[in-house]
């Protein structure tokens, strides 16, 4: 197996084990790079208007971003992990926290996936979606991912790839409203593990979380209730 990787420090409540660079959420550039896109770039396409605009908000190594590249959209990617970053081809890169970002201009389309909506921390959050508005342009769309309503449930519990396994190992308190998570991600040369805190929301608490910054749901855009489109409200 490879070696340790490293980082500068995990943000509390964060951490990650493996091979290669890690960032302070806990997430491991090889292992992002190496994740296969799913259903996103179709589920993001039935929405944008062929060739839009689209600012993508935490790209990571480009797992969604290159798909979507491939798909004619003009893509402005952000992720504050210039090791992240380096992976992305194709689409205009902004090195920077998420909740500081202001481009001072706006987009037909954001993008809030990988359940950056459940942050732990409520001010985070709160920056995280005050930065999708002010990005967002008028008659726009939010799209975001919620946790899947059994996210915190049945565990531990594990899901089969081609060629690797993810396991939810664990979701135990942390604080009030917080879960704490540890998941692990095996491929046969290597294994990285990812511990993150999470804030469980349900249809009433997403709502209300939105209209804190101005936003409401507007569509459900897949069935597990996953995908939303928000708009201004």
């Amino acid at each position: 197996m490879a070696g340790e990787g490293t980082t500068t420090g995990y943000r509390p409540g964060y951490g990650a084990s493996g091979p290669g660079a890690l960032t302070p959420d806990g997430c491991a550039v090889e292992l992002y790079r190496r994740l296969p896109v799913r259903d996103e770039p179709e589920v993001i396409a039935s929405v944008a208007p062929p060739g839009a605009r689209l600012l993508e908000l935490g790209c990571g190594a480009g797992r969604v971003t290159h798909p979507l590249v491939a798909r004619g959209f003009d893509v402005t990617a952000v992720d504050e992990s210039a090791e992240m970053l380096a992976e992305v081809r194709g689409a205009h890169t902004v090195r920077s926290p998420i909740e500081e970002l202001d481009l001072a201009e706006t987009f037909p389309v954001v993008l809030l996936a990988s359940f950056l909506i459940h942050a732990g921390d409520p001010e985070v959050r709160r920056g995280l979606l005050r930065a999708c508005r002010r990005h967002l342009a008028p008659g726009g769309s939010l799209l975001l991912q919620r946790e899947p309503a059994d996210a915190h449930d049945g565990l531990p519990r594990e899901r089969h790839d081609p060629g690797f396994t993810t396991r939810i190992v664990s979701s135990v308190p942390f604080a009030e409203g917080v879960r704490q998570v540890r998941a692990a991600y095996v491929f046969p040369d290597a294994t990285w593990t990812q511990t993150f805190l999470s804030r469980p929301l349900d249809d009433e608490g997403f709502a209300a979380v939105l209209a804190e910054e101005g936003l409401r749901p507007a569509e459900r855009l897949s069935e597990d209730g996953v995908w939303w489109r928000v708009v201004a409200a």
